[in-house]
Order: structure tokens, then C-alpha cells, then sequence
């Protein structure tokens, strides 16, 4: 089975978008350096971003996010991101009509149910969980094994949360990877299992 990751980019003081879903310059990374990230040569990113980012993005094979973000991205016009073979919906609705079915989206109404398709889907590749209300929910289940942040230098005040609405303190370990790039700091924690007892 793989790991299961919580990864997005986001403020120094927490926040993934402000307040009407605008991540306005937490990817402002993306845009900041001279090595293409991917095959669109629209990212470009310092070379120490590359070397961190890429090989992640390699190793995901299902993505989950919840139907809030599926919105947002118009599902990504049903071709996965940063070519990842499967993203799982959390949604308590249906596929939008007229949605391709032969996409590879699967629409399901449970982090439990997410998890077990993403778990099949994914083999012994990495599970992504987009950070936000699911991310957070899946967090306080005890379902993550990883923290991933792309923190960019900004300050939102207020906004949507990394963690979602979880409210319970939880203990990571101390930073396996901090690699900075230009416009980010790249961290990876790893998830404390006492922390969840």
C-alpha cells in the first residue's frame, strides 16, 4: 500500500485561498523560475523545486479532493493533473450531466469510501489528499501518512484553512525535507500515529 500524502501550496499563516477561493500568489512559484515543471512549459520553477516536486508528482497515482475543488477546476475538463492516473470526488452528488464516464473521476459520498477506492486505485503508489475540508477530515481520521506544504511568503488573514475545520491538536514529526526554492519554502512532515490515540 503507499503512502498517503496531504499536500498543497499555501500561506505562511495557513491558508490554501482566500476567502472567495482565490490562491491569488501562493503559486506565484510556479511562475518564478526557468525549469519546466511539466510537458506544458507554461510552470517553470528553480532547480531545487524541480528536484523536490517532480518526483512526487511521479509517484502519485490517485489524487482525492472534494467537490468543492472539482468545481472550482471544472474538473480539469476531465484529464487528471500533472498527469495523475485517477482523482477520486468526494461529492453527495452525482457526476455533473454530461460528464465523460470514461474519465478517470470516480465520485464517491465517504472519506471512508474515498480512501478504499484510492487504496485500490493507487497500489503501491502515493495517495494525494488535496488539503482543505476533506483533506482536513481524512487528517483527523488518522488516514495521513505525510504533510506536504509548498508555503509561499504571504500573509491572507483569513481564508480557507490547510487543515480544513479540524480543531484537535496533532503532533507531526519534525521535518523530514525543507528545500527552499524561489517564492517557497518546500516541507514534508511526517504524521505522528500517537498524536491521532
Amino acid at each position: 500500500m503507499g503512502t498517503t500524502v496531504m499536500y498543497a501550496s499555501v500561506s505562511v499563516d495557513g491558508f490554501i485561498a482566500d476567502d472567495e477561493d482565490d490562491p491569488g500568489p501562493l503559486f506565484e512559484w510556479l511562475l518564478s523560475g526557468d525549469v519546466p515543471l511539466d510537458d506544458s512549459g507554461v510552470l517553470k520553477v528553480s532547480q531545487a523545486s524541480f528536484d523536490h516536486v517532480r518526483p512526487y508528482w511521479d509517484a502519485i497515482g490517485v489524487t482525492v479532493v472534494g467537490r468543492h475543488v472539482f468545481d472550482l477546476t471544472d474538473g480539469w475538463e476531465g484529464t487528471p493533473p500533472s498527469g495523475i492516473d485517477h482523482v477520486v470526488v468526494v461529492s453527495h452528488r452525482p457526476a455533473p450531466d454530461g460528464w465523460d464516464l470514461e474519465a478517470p473521476f470516480h465520485f464517491v459520498d465517504s472519506i471512508d469510501a474515498a480512501m478504499a477506492l484510492a487504496q485500490e486505485l493507487a497500489g503501491d503508489r502515493v495517495i494525494e489528499v488535496a488539503a482543505g475540508d476533506v483533506g482536513g477530515q481524512v487528517f483527523a481520521a488518522g488516514m495521513v501518512d505525510e504533510v506536504r506544504m509548498d508555503v509561499a511568503p504571504v500573509v491572507f488573514g483569513s481564508g480557507k484553512k490547510f487543515f480544513g475545520a479540524v480543531d484537535g491538536q496533532h503532533i507531526l514529526e519534525d521535518p523530514a525535507v525543507v528545500i527552499q526554492g524561489e517564492r517557497v519554502l518546500h516541507l514534508r512532515y511526517p504524521v505522528r500515529r500517537a498524536s491521532f490515540q
